[in-house]
């Protein structure tokens, strides 16, 4: 009888260290303050809860105790929605945005798209998808929510610059191609190619662009990367195979404690003969940040620009049965010289600053700004003024009566109401005409083509 018990204890104890080898997590002494609370909340709870959102709430909250803004859990549906925005097409309704003071900003809509048929613009503030407040979330936890199945039903809720009105409009999800690579030829032989983030399609959409202007005549190459995010890493190794001299290295990759360090050396099977510029800013980051220093350091390309973002770091997608998505920051890379650029950036050869208006911030939606008013945002109106060429006297950020004189020709000069007081119409007008100065000016694309036209 006490030899069976000894059996018994034997096989339990045994069986005890399998299921702890097996799940480490449950020799931790903290493991039991998680087993009980879960068991507590799904048991005793007022409201009821289902399992499952305590389990995604759980795994959330260890993601967010590691404070790193680049690791994130995805659950369900936002995950699978996340992983799809790198396909060469995906579901949705056809905007890109861009987060400008917090808030999230229509940049472009894309044609033939619900976005277009709906009437969404370019500068509308996106403030609610289905019910749910966007500002403050992260890029993409707004992908999961705008995104989903095609057919399905999403309600946006707007806020339209120069009309002061919300609106609200409920779209159908359609299949939407995505572009991320544009190219022109400019004068003198100079091939203009802008990659505005890296997907799956990239690599692909780079060597059709490159091709094509090849066949044009291009002497010499302008990349521009500017506000480029970064994205995905193989079609960024993809194309500084096309770029690189063969054999030079493109980065190293380097895991926890070193355990595993991955190489890149070029591999390009037709060697070319162009000078390359590659324009960059500070919102050049990540994977855009890898192509801008394997150019500069194993190219012989011309950086002009200023410095960039500085995401020295590698995040990897694990995606579980249940679509769910952890995104985790797993590795470091470094440049061709063995430079680590995390939160240092790439240094331009050139340094351009763009405009000092560039940097104005946006004019919050809804305001009214008017003779004798005072404060940031109207330092800010008188700034774009001056930079449109309308004086505003020398006293900033007073609404003086030079102001509201320069600001009624620029309303006059627009066909606006003519009152010399500032509401959305007259608000948007304005950052729509600076927009248009930056494009027209560009002194980093015009220092960039000067550079290649001289060589």
């Amino acid at each position: 009888m006490l030899a069976a018990f000894i059996f018994l204890l034997v096989g339990f104890m045994i069986g005890r260290l399998s299921m702890t080898l097996q799940y480490p997590i449950l020799s931790e002494k903290a493991f039991g303050n998680l087993s009980k609370s879960y068991q507590e909340i799904k048991n005793d709870y007022l409201f009821g809860v289902k399992p499952g959102q305590l389990i995604n709430g759980a795994v959330k909250g260890m993601v967010a105790s590691l404070e790193d803004p680049y690791s994130v859990y995805l659950p369900g549906e936002q995950g699978e929605d996340y992983m799809k925005s790198y396909q060469p097409e995906f579901v949705g309704i056809g905007v890109e945005v861009r987060i400008e003071d917090g808030n999230y900003i229509i940049d472009s809509v894309i044609k033939g798209t619900p976005a277009e048929k709906n009437g969404l613009m370019a500068g509308d503030l996106l403030a609610k998808v289905d019910g749910t407040a966007v500002s403050g979330k992260s890029m993409a936890e707004l992908v999961g929510l705008l995104r989903g199945k095609e057919g399905t039903k999403v309600k946006v809720t707007l806020l339209r610059p120069g009309t002061g009105k919300q609106i609200v409009t409920e779209l159908t999800r359609a299949q939407i191609p995505v572009t991320t690579v544009s190219s022109e030829m400019k004068n003198d032989g100079i091939g203009k190619i802008t990659i505005s983030r890296f997907a799956q399609s990239t690599a692909d959409e780079f060597n059709k662009a490159f091709d094509s202007l090849q066949k044009k005549g291009m002497k010499s190459l302008l990349l521009d990367m500017r506000s480029n995010p970064g994205g995905l890493l193989v079609p960024t190794i993809e194309i500084a195979n096309r770029l690189v001299p063969k054999g030079k290295l493109v980065l190293e990759v380097d895991h926890k404690d070193k355990k595993k360090v991955q190489t890149y050396r070029s591999k390009q099977q037709k060697p070319i003969q162009l000078p390359i510029v590659v324009l960059v800013d500070g919102q050049t980051a990540s994977a855009a940040e890898v192509l801008t220093a394997a150019l500069k350091e194993s190219a012989g390309a011309t950086v002009v620009g200023t410095t960039t973002f500085g995401k020295g770091i590698v995040q990897t997608f694990g995606q579980f049965r249940d679509r769910s998505v952890l995104k985790l920051t797993e590795a470091q890379w470094k440049t061709p010289n063995g430079e680590w650029i995390h939160k240092r950036g790439v240094d331009p050869d050139e340094k351009v600053e763009p405009p000092s208006y560039a940097s104005l911030p946006a004019i919050p939606t809804g305001i009214h700004l008017k003779r004798n008013d005072y404060g940031d945002n109207v330092k800010t109106l008188q700034s774009m003024l001056v930079a449109l060429g309308y004086k505003t006297g020398d006293s900033p950020g007073i609404f003086n009566e030079s102001t509201v004189t320069a600001l009624q020709h620029f309303q006059q000069a627009e066909g606006l109401t003519v009152d010399g007081e500032l509401t959305d119409k007259t608000a948007y007008r304005l950052m729509e005409r600076l927009r248009s100065k930056l494009a027209e000016e560009d002194p980093q694309q015009a220092a960039g083509l000067k550079l290649l036209r001289n060589r």
